[in-house]
This record gives C-alpha cells, structure tokens and sequence, in this order.
C-alpha cells in the first residue's frame, strides 16, 4: 500500500543523489514541454510528494499497454512501483490472486479514498448487462463503477481505453465504450495509442505527483505535452512530401531511398503524437523510420478510417492531383493536411459527446 514518507527520503534510501534527481527533474520538465523555469518547481513538488496510490484495471484489452509501460526507460517501471507510485492492484503484474487480489484493491481504495489514481486499459462491454468480460464474478462495467467512486481521477491508457479502439470496431458485438463515456464525474485524461507510449504514460503521473494536477489536454482529453504536434509535423520524411517524392511500393527505389509513405496509406498528417520525435526502445525508432506507414492509431475510430495501406482520402480530389499539387507546393497541402486533422479532431469530439 502507498507510504506516508517523502519521495525525497525514498529516494536518498536508494542511493538517489540530488544532482540525478535534480537531472531527472529537468529533462522530466522538457519532455512534458514546460518552462525550463519550470524544473525547480517539479524538483521541489516531486521531493515532498508520497507515493501515488494507483490501482490499475485491465479490461478489453491485450496487454500491450502494460508491455509499453514495462518497457519505459526514464523513468523505468522500476523506478515508476518503487520509488514514485504505489501499484496496490495490476490484474498482470500483482503477486495475489482471487479474493486476496480483490481484497487488496479495496483495503487500497478505502485507505487512500479521494487521492488514489484508477488506470484503466481497454474498453469496457456493456452490451447484454456486461456480460462479456467480467472479473471475480463482477462485470468490467461495475468493476469501473465501483473502483472510480472516490478516485481523484482517470487515466485512460491506450486507444481502447481513450476512445473504444479494436473493441469498438464495428460492428461492436460487444457494445465497446471507452471509459469516458461512463465516467462522467472525475477527470480523465486519454493517453490513446496501441500501444501508448510510456513517455506519456509516465509522464502524466509525474505531472501529478509534482503539481497536484494533471497536464494541459487537448480537445479529446489527451496531454498536449505528447499529443500536440501531428506525427507528419516531426516527420523526417517531411522534405519528400513538400518535394512531392513517394515511394509506390514498399520495396522501390523511392522507399529505399526514404521517401514519403503518404501514397502506401500513411496517416501521420491527420495523427497526433509524440512517436517520431521520442521514438520507440529508448529512441531507436518509431515506425515510420523502420519502413512502414503510420496506422493512425493515437485517434478515435482509427481502424473504421479506412484501410491501412490506402491513402488519406482527400474528399472528392484524385489523389495523383494532389500529389502534383505537393510537387508544386507542399507547403501549403501540408497546413491543409494539418487544418483537416484539426477539424476531424473537432468533429470526432463532437461526436463522442453527443453519443454520451
């Protein structure tokens, strides 16, 4: 269960010297895009900051944002259990099980009760009563309910969690919602992906621990730090686009020589995320740079948008033309790319809370 003793303690029991902490704390405070100014004030929140209660549920769900966690280099898993949150409840990485493990999610909700963090990846069935993925003899939907009720707030890791993700994809057996179309009454923050990544995953529960609060979040509910620039923004295959250079197969002269996978299907100009500038494996690459286009998968009903390896449709303009137009000026089909992306956000806003 959480500890009532400073990090700052904790940390100094581990070894932890003040100039690491201190180094931690300033690349903590760039990757969340905050003032340098800002990096004292997170040093200082971190260091008399308790241990963060979390209690983590998993869902309809693959456990691929838990593996995206536990692959988390700065800070690594590790360092996020031992030294920052108190993870009282994971259904994949607890020692208990059965009532034990269901015992120890309650004693954790009643002894951090108004302060504790629920993580929740998947989504969750309400099809039927719910009867489509239960846990303990309690359905996903009632488990949510009832461990949300005096959380202090929600995080939503990864797409299926943050807007429906493969559950949703029609048709929908199961009646998959994401988790804000049931939480209503405390904040939730999306952190969408499939998987996530773990820079936004960690980073979002320093931001906690440090200010009280939780990051700036875009229109979808997703942290601007991570979520504010499209991949296509951060692209280095960028120059190609504006030149009007794609590749037309995966194995052409084009795409050995780093062209743009726009005409392959990729959806970087209309996704939001952090993949090409933090990359993936502790900045190895992401998977535009390992070849392939980007699927989309940080934004609602990505796998409905269309196949992933058919371009962006561009309404009722014959793709060749706008590949002229590029050649031409892509500059300017870029800011349109972005405009385009910034209305389908709107509209896919729109859309969610309508249906709820």
């Amino acid at each position: 269960m959480s500890e009532a003793r400073e990090l700052a303690e904790l940390l100094r029991e581990r070894g932890v010297s003040r100039r690491a902490f201190l180094a931690y704390a300033s690349w903590m405070t760039s990757l969340l895009a905050l003032p340098p100014a800002m990096a004292p004030a997170m040093a200082q929140g971190l260091a008399k900051a308790r241990r963060q209660a979390v209690i983590w549920l998993s869902f309809q769900e693959c456990t691929g944002c838990t593996e995206s966690l536990t692959r988390s280099f700065s800070p690594t898993l590790e360092e996020l259990i031992f030294d920052f949150i108190s993870l009282d409840y994971h259904h994949t990485l607890q020692a208990a099980s059965g009532e034990a493990a269901e015992q120890a999610r309650r004693q954790s909700m009643k002894d951090n009760a108004g302060k504790y963090v629920v993580i929740v990846d998947g989504s969750v069935p309400v099809g039927d009563g719910g009867v489509y993925s239960v846990i303990a003899g309690q359905s996903n939907v009632d488990m949510l309910a009832e461990t949300v009720a005096q959380a202090a707030a929600v995080i939503a890791v990864g797409t299926c969690a943050a807007f429906g993700g493969l559950p949703e994809a029609r048709p929908n057996p199961t009646g998959a919602v994401p988790v804000s179309q049931l939480v209503k009454d405390k904040p939730v923050v999306n952190i969408p992906g499939c998987p996530p990544m773990p820079q936004a995953m960690a980073g979002t529960l320093v931001h906690l621990l440090s200010f009280g609060k939780l990051p700036e979040l875009d229109a979808l509910g997703r942290p601007r730090a991570f979520f504010g620039e499209s991949i296509h923004d951060r692209c280095y295959r960028r120059p190609f686009y504006e030149k009007g250079l794609f590749a037309h197969s995966f194995d052409d002269e084009g795409a050995r020589q780093g062209w743009c996978l726009y005409e392959l299907g990729c959806k970087g100009p209309v996704t939001y995320n952090a993949c090409a500038s933090l990359k993936w494996n502790g900045g190895v690459s992401f998977p535009i740079q390992s070849g392939h286009g980007c699927i989309g998968c940080s934004e609602p009903r990505f796998w409905d948008r269309g196949g992933l390896y058919q371009p962006l449709s561009t309404g009722s303009t014959d793709v060749r033309k706008v590949i002229g137009i590029a050649a031409a000026g892509g500059v300017a089909l870029g800011a349109a790319s972005a405009a385009l992306a910034r209305k389908r956000q709107a509209e896919h806003a729109a859309a969610d809370k309508k249906e709820t």
